[in-house]
């Protein structure tokens, strides 16, 4: 009996992805259906909570980040069913009616979840709550949400003067400010929104470029009080408003998809179809620079569903060549950029990236994890300050590799070991359930031998 080109070891709960190209090669065909988007799940879960009545969520991404966000909400007085991918109900509170929890909120890995609800926190007067999140979320900068909380009038107490996990919060009447983002970010420009919703006068966020506007598309169809300017990159939400539960259908995750597209691309005789892909144009950076790459990508069956854009995505392979990736595309792709140096490692040419030192600050440093991970298959990958650079066609062997318990990287280097010859094995590859639970199973379902 042959063994599988693709197999988990399991040791005191520690995984270890193996994967094994056969001499004879493999390709990869069939249709995928992905995860549902993070972003979206994390977001109906919390405006559920602080909507009035029932919001029913269809599609939700059962990884362990959104089960942390619906932990927490469960522990400041939402009800919020077992959560599935068919039906989810929340049955909300309204604004200003969190309760205080008996003990702290544990935010787990995820960042959206501990940034977004410190500004929902902040804004409940006279409550006092307490935050915490797993060793990696620990060391992961919040003063980027915890000044300009300040600044609105939160009293916010951490390590280093409140730029790290553990934090205290005492809620406040909030004031409504004028928020200059140094980043474009959308973890910090909803966590503002989210405080604006009940603090006094309007509340603005204003950015160096746009980043992912799913906060902006949910706020106002829940019924926010909420104008946006694309022009001056900014979005103005005004206090006071009453939301009201909805039904939301979440869209499958392009950051899932990423990882499936790139495959197709870069492994011979593949051909892909991923379905129900949610296309907003704020997230759509990665297939922007596929195609520049040269990679077969055609949007088929394209539709809205529930105010988002979606497409099933057609990938096959084909030769790519390097790009530049820098600039105001990178907020659009910067959670894909991973997977996009996998990509580069097998383009003709230098692929360079730049302005993406947010990696740094993400699960592990993305930059530093990805250089070394795949330079030890045997790419030349060479870090730079803010980024990667990639010269591609160097062919990979297989060896032992790290996720840094980061789902993005675990995932990445398993599309990698594909096209590497021999075996690769990836340890710590659980990590990949945080967003992506049926990840190697689908890996197992679409590889075939040539």
């Amino acid at each position: 009996m042959s063994v599988p080109f693709v197999r988990l070891k399991v040791v005191e709960n520690q995984q270890s992805l193996v994967i094994e190209k056969p001499l004879s090669g493999l390709s990869l065909n069939g249709k995928i259906k992905i995860p549902g988007d993070k972003s979206i799940s994390h977001r109906a879960l919390m405006l559920g909570a602080l909507a009035h009545g029932e919001t029913q969520i269809q599609g939700l991404l059962l990884g362990e980040d959104p089960r942390s966000t619906a932990e927490c909400f469960r522990a400041l007085g939402a009800e919020i069913s077992p959560l599935n991918t068919e039906l989810v109900r929340v049955q909300g509170i309204g604004l200003g009616n969190l309760l205080e929890p008996l003990d702290i909120l544990n935010a787990g890995n995820s960042g959206t979840t501990l940034r977004l609800m410190l500004g929902i926190l902040a804004s409940h007067e006279g409550r006092f709550f307490t935050v915490t999140g797993d060793s990696s979320l620990r060391s992961r900068p919040m003063s980027r949400v915890v000044q300009p909380l300040k600044q609105m009038g939160a009293t916010i107490w951490g390590r280093k003067s409140g730029s790290f996990a553990p934090l205290a919060v005492q809620g406040q009447q909030l004031q409504g400010i004028t928020y200059h983002s140094p980043i474009a970010s959308a973890q910090v420009k909803s966590c503002i929104l989210l405080a604006g919703l009940m603090a006094e006068g309007e509340t603005t966020v204003i950015e160096p470029a746009l980043s992912r506007d799913h906060s902006e598309r949910m706020l106002q169809a829940f019924g926010a009080k909420l104008s946006v300017n694309p022009e001056q990159n900014s979005v103005t939400v005004s206090g006071g408003a009453k939301l009201q539960g909805q039904t939301v259908i979440v869209p499958g995750d392009i950051s899932s998809a990423a990882f499936w597209l790139v495959a197709g691309a870069i492994v011979p005789g593949s051909e892909l179809l991923v379905e129900n892909v949610g296309v907003n144009p704020t997230r759509t950076g990665i297939l922007e620079v596929l195609e520049m790459m040269g990679a077969d990508i055609q949007p088929e069956n394209q539709r809205i569903v529930a105010g988002e854009p979606v497409a099933d995505l057609r990938v096959k392979y084909s030769k790519l060549k390097s790009c530049k990736i820098a600039g105001d595309i990178i907020p659009r792709l910067i959670d894909e950029i991973p997977i996009l140096a996998v990509a580069a490692v097998f383009a003709e040419g230098t692929t360079v990236i730049r302005n993406a030192e947010e990696l740094r600050v993400k699960e592990s440093d993305r930059i530093a994890v990805m250089a070394s991970q795949l330079n030890k298959m045997g790419a030349k990958v060479t870090e730079l300050p803010d980024g990667l650079e990639i010269t591609g066609g160097t062919p990979l062997t297989g060896v032992d590799v790290d996720s840094f318990t980061d789902h993005r990287i675990a995932m990445s280097l398993a599309i990698a070991a594909l096209n590497a010859q021999g075996v690769t094995t990836i340890n710590r590859a659980e990590a990949a359930a945080i967003s992506y639970p049926n990840f190697t199973a689908t890996l197992q379902q679409i590889c075939q031998s040539n």
